[in-house]
Protein backbone atom coordinates (compact mmCIF):
# COMPACT_ATOMS: atom_id res chain seq x y z
CA UNK A 1 0.00 0.00 0.00
CA UNK A 2 1.38 3.40 -0.96
CA UNK A 3 1.95 5.89 1.82
CA UNK A 4 -0.07 9.07 1.47
CA UNK A 5 2.18 11.96 0.48
CA UNK A 6 2.13 14.74 3.05
CA UNK A 7 2.72 18.41 2.33
CA UNK A 8 5.07 19.57 5.08
CA UNK A 9 4.74 23.20 3.92
CA UNK A 10 0.98 23.77 3.54
CA UNK A 11 1.26 27.55 3.87
CA UNK A 12 4.04 28.08 1.33
CA UNK A 13 3.83 28.27 -2.43
CA UNK A 14 5.80 25.37 -3.86
CA UNK A 15 7.43 27.48 -6.55
CA UNK A 16 8.64 29.92 -3.88
CA UNK A 17 10.17 27.58 -1.29
CA UNK A 18 13.21 29.26 0.34
CA UNK A 19 15.18 26.02 0.07
CA UNK A 20 15.95 23.23 -2.40
CA UNK A 21 15.27 19.50 -2.36
CA UNK A 22 18.87 18.95 -1.26
CA UNK A 23 18.55 21.14 1.85
CA UNK A 24 18.10 19.78 5.36
CA UNK A 25 15.38 22.03 6.76
CA UNK A 26 14.68 22.72 10.41
CA UNK A 27 11.79 24.68 11.85
CA UNK A 28 12.36 27.01 14.79
CA UNK A 29 9.97 28.72 17.19
CA UNK A 30 9.93 30.22 20.68
CA UNK A 31 7.68 30.27 23.71
CA UNK A 32 7.60 32.75 26.54
CA UNK A 33 8.46 36.17 25.16
CA UNK A 34 5.59 37.89 26.95
CA UNK A 35 5.59 36.48 30.50
CA UNK A 36 6.88 38.47 33.45
CA UNK A 37 8.89 35.60 34.92
CA UNK A 38 11.05 32.67 33.96
CA UNK A 39 13.05 31.93 30.83
CA UNK A 40 12.20 32.19 27.17
CA UNK A 41 12.37 28.81 25.43
CA UNK A 42 13.05 27.89 21.82
CA UNK A 43 12.93 24.62 19.93
CA UNK A 44 14.28 23.43 16.60
CA UNK A 45 12.90 20.41 14.73
CA UNK A 46 13.89 18.51 11.60
CA UNK A 47 10.96 16.33 10.59
CA UNK A 48 11.51 12.89 9.08
CA UNK A 49 10.07 12.87 5.54
CA UNK A 50 8.83 9.30 5.95
CA UNK A 51 7.33 9.77 9.42
CA UNK A 52 4.73 12.56 9.18
CA UNK A 53 2.85 13.58 12.31
CA UNK A 54 -0.87 14.30 12.10
CA UNK A 55 -2.33 17.41 13.71
CA UNK A 56 0.65 19.77 13.65
CA UNK A 57 -0.29 23.44 13.85
CA UNK A 58 0.50 26.57 15.85
CA UNK A 59 0.72 25.52 19.51
CA UNK A 60 -1.39 28.52 20.55
CA UNK A 61 -4.31 27.06 18.57
CA UNK A 62 -4.11 23.70 20.34
CA UNK A 63 -5.41 22.78 23.76
CA UNK A 64 -2.88 21.95 26.46
CA UNK A 65 -4.02 18.33 26.29
CA UNK A 66 -3.42 18.17 22.53
CA UNK A 67 0.00 19.78 22.86
CA UNK A 68 0.93 17.29 25.56
CA UNK A 69 -0.16 14.43 23.29
CA UNK A 70 1.77 15.71 20.27
CA UNK A 71 5.04 16.57 22.03
CA UNK A 72 6.17 12.96 22.65
CA UNK A 73 5.18 12.02 19.09
CA UNK A 74 7.39 14.80 17.77
CA UNK A 75 10.31 13.69 19.93
CA UNK A 76 9.78 10.09 18.81
CA UNK A 77 9.30 10.60 15.07
CA UNK A 78 11.39 13.67 14.20
CA UNK A 79 14.74 13.19 12.53
CA UNK A 80 16.20 15.58 15.10
CA UNK A 81 14.94 18.00 17.74
CA UNK A 82 16.39 20.25 20.42
CA UNK A 83 15.13 22.63 23.09
CA UNK A 84 17.06 25.57 24.53
CA UNK A 85 16.40 28.54 26.77
CA UNK A 86 17.60 31.97 27.84
CA UNK A 87 17.29 32.72 31.52
CA UNK A 88 15.47 35.64 33.10
CA UNK A 89 18.91 37.09 33.85
CA UNK A 90 19.90 36.96 30.18
CA UNK A 91 16.56 38.53 29.24
CA UNK A 92 17.26 41.43 31.61
CA UNK A 93 20.83 41.74 30.32
CA UNK A 94 20.21 41.59 26.57
CA UNK A 95 16.45 42.45 26.25
CA UNK A 96 13.74 39.97 25.34
CA UNK A 97 14.22 40.16 21.56
CA UNK A 98 17.94 39.42 21.69
CA UNK A 99 17.42 36.70 24.31
CA UNK A 100 14.82 35.07 22.07
CA UNK A 101 17.21 35.11 19.12
CA UNK A 102 19.92 33.59 21.33
CA UNK A 103 17.61 30.80 22.53
CA UNK A 104 16.73 30.00 18.90
CA UNK A 105 20.40 29.92 17.94
CA UNK A 106 21.16 27.58 20.85
CA UNK A 107 18.35 25.24 19.84
CA UNK A 108 19.53 24.98 16.23
CA UNK A 109 23.14 24.45 17.28
CA UNK A 110 22.05 21.67 19.66
CA UNK A 111 20.46 19.56 16.89
CA UNK A 112 22.07 16.15 16.47
CA UNK A 113 21.68 16.49 12.68
CA UNK A 114 23.14 19.63 11.14
CA UNK A 115 20.55 21.53 9.07
CA UNK A 116 21.45 23.63 6.06
CA UNK A 117 18.55 26.06 6.39
CA UNK A 118 16.40 27.21 9.31
CA UNK A 119 12.83 28.40 8.84
CA UNK A 120 12.07 30.78 11.71
CA UNK A 121 8.60 31.77 12.89
CA UNK A 122 8.13 35.54 12.74
CA UNK A 123 9.71 38.45 10.91
CA UNK A 124 13.22 38.23 12.36
CA UNK A 125 15.88 35.57 12.53
CA UNK A 126 19.06 35.10 14.54
CA UNK A 127 22.52 35.36 13.03
CA UNK A 128 23.76 31.82 12.38
CA UNK A 129 26.26 30.00 10.23
CA UNK A 130 23.44 28.43 8.20
CA UNK A 131 20.85 30.22 6.07
CA UNK A 132 17.86 31.52 8.03
CA UNK A 133 14.48 32.47 6.58
CA UNK A 134 11.89 34.22 8.77
CA UNK A 135 8.30 33.28 7.93
CA UNK A 136 5.45 35.33 9.35
CA UNK A 137 2.87 33.00 10.92
CA UNK A 138 5.21 30.17 10.04
CA UNK A 139 3.89 28.05 12.89
CA UNK A 140 0.73 27.53 10.83
CA UNK A 141 2.47 27.29 7.43
CA UNK A 142 5.39 24.92 8.03
CA UNK A 143 4.99 21.65 9.90
CA UNK A 144 8.53 21.73 11.32
CA UNK A 145 7.86 25.18 12.80
CA UNK A 146 4.55 23.92 14.21
CA UNK A 147 6.42 21.04 15.82
CA UNK A 148 9.02 23.41 17.26
CA UNK A 149 6.24 25.62 18.59
CA UNK A 150 4.70 22.66 20.41
CA UNK A 151 8.01 21.49 21.91
CA UNK A 152 8.95 24.98 23.08
CA UNK A 153 5.52 25.62 24.60
CA UNK A 154 5.24 22.29 26.45
CA UNK A 155 8.81 22.55 27.75
CA UNK A 156 8.28 26.06 29.06
CA UNK A 157 4.95 25.19 30.66
CA UNK A 158 6.63 22.26 32.43
CA UNK A 159 9.42 24.57 33.60
CA UNK A 160 6.91 27.00 35.09
CA UNK A 161 5.15 24.17 36.92
CA UNK A 162 8.54 23.32 38.45
CA UNK A 163 8.99 26.98 39.39
CA UNK A 164 5.60 26.89 41.08
CA UNK A 165 7.01 24.31 43.48
CA UNK A 166 9.69 26.84 44.50
CA UNK A 167 7.44 29.90 44.54
CA UNK A 168 3.86 28.69 45.08
CA UNK A 169 2.66 32.12 46.21
CA UNK A 170 2.71 33.43 42.62
CA UNK A 171 0.54 30.74 40.99
CA UNK A 172 2.98 30.02 38.15
CA UNK A 173 1.23 26.71 37.50
CA UNK A 174 -1.93 28.60 36.52
CA UNK A 175 -0.71 31.51 34.39
CA UNK A 176 2.80 30.29 33.40
CA UNK A 177 4.25 33.70 34.20
CA UNK A 178 1.96 35.78 31.98
CA UNK A 179 0.63 39.07 33.34
CA UNK A 180 -2.82 37.89 34.35
CA UNK A 181 -4.88 39.65 37.00
CA UNK A 182 -3.94 36.91 39.47
CA UNK A 183 -0.23 37.25 38.74
CA UNK A 184 -0.27 41.04 39.02
CA UNK A 185 -2.11 40.79 42.32
CA UNK A 186 0.41 38.28 43.70
CA UNK A 187 3.26 40.52 42.53
CA UNK A 188 1.68 43.38 44.43
CA UNK A 189 1.28 41.25 47.55
CA UNK A 190 4.65 39.49 47.58
CA UNK A 191 7.00 41.61 45.50
CA UNK A 192 9.20 40.13 42.80
CA UNK A 193 10.61 36.64 43.14
CA UNK A 194 14.20 35.77 42.17
CA UNK A 195 12.96 34.59 38.76
CA UNK A 196 10.91 37.62 37.74
CA UNK A 197 12.16 39.68 34.80
CA UNK A 198 13.36 42.97 36.29
CA UNK A 199 13.38 44.69 32.89
CA UNK A 200 9.60 44.25 32.45
CA UNK A 201 7.50 47.23 33.55
CA UNK A 202 4.99 45.40 35.82
CA UNK A 203 7.91 43.86 37.72
CA UNK A 204 9.83 47.14 37.96
CA UNK A 205 6.70 48.66 39.48
CA UNK A 206 7.00 46.48 42.59
CA UNK A 207 10.77 46.93 43.10
CA UNK A 208 12.71 47.14 45.34
CA UNK A 209 12.01 43.64 46.53
CA UNK A 210 11.78 42.56 50.14
CA UNK A 211 15.00 42.04 52.15
CA UNK A 212 16.47 38.61 51.62
CA UNK A 213 15.62 38.43 47.93
CA UNK A 214 18.25 36.25 46.28
CA UNK A 215 17.94 37.73 42.79
CA UNK A 216 21.59 38.56 42.33
CA UNK A 217 22.65 35.02 43.08
CA UNK A 218 19.74 33.24 41.50
CA UNK A 219 20.21 31.12 38.41
CA UNK A 220 17.62 29.78 36.03
CA UNK A 221 19.68 27.19 34.19
CA UNK A 222 17.06 24.47 34.12
CA UNK A 223 17.93 20.83 34.54
CA UNK A 224 16.44 19.29 31.41
CA UNK A 225 16.42 15.95 33.23
CA UNK A 226 13.74 17.37 35.50
CA UNK A 227 11.90 18.72 32.46
CA UNK A 228 12.06 15.35 30.73
CA UNK A 229 10.48 13.76 33.78
CA UNK A 230 7.80 16.45 33.94
CA UNK A 231 7.02 16.03 30.24
CA UNK A 232 6.93 12.22 30.31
Amino acid sequence: MRTKKVNFYPGLKKNAYPFTAEDIVCGVDEAGRGPLAGPVFAAAVILHPERPIDGLRDSKKLTAERRDALAPLIRQHALAWAIAECSHEEIDKYNILQATMLAMKRAVEALATLPTVALIDGNRSPMMAIRCCPIIEGDDKVHAISAASILAKTARDAALVLLHQQYPEYGFDQHKGYGTALHLQRLKEHGASPVHRRSFAPVRAVLPVAPGDAYLGASMAFDFGDLDEALA
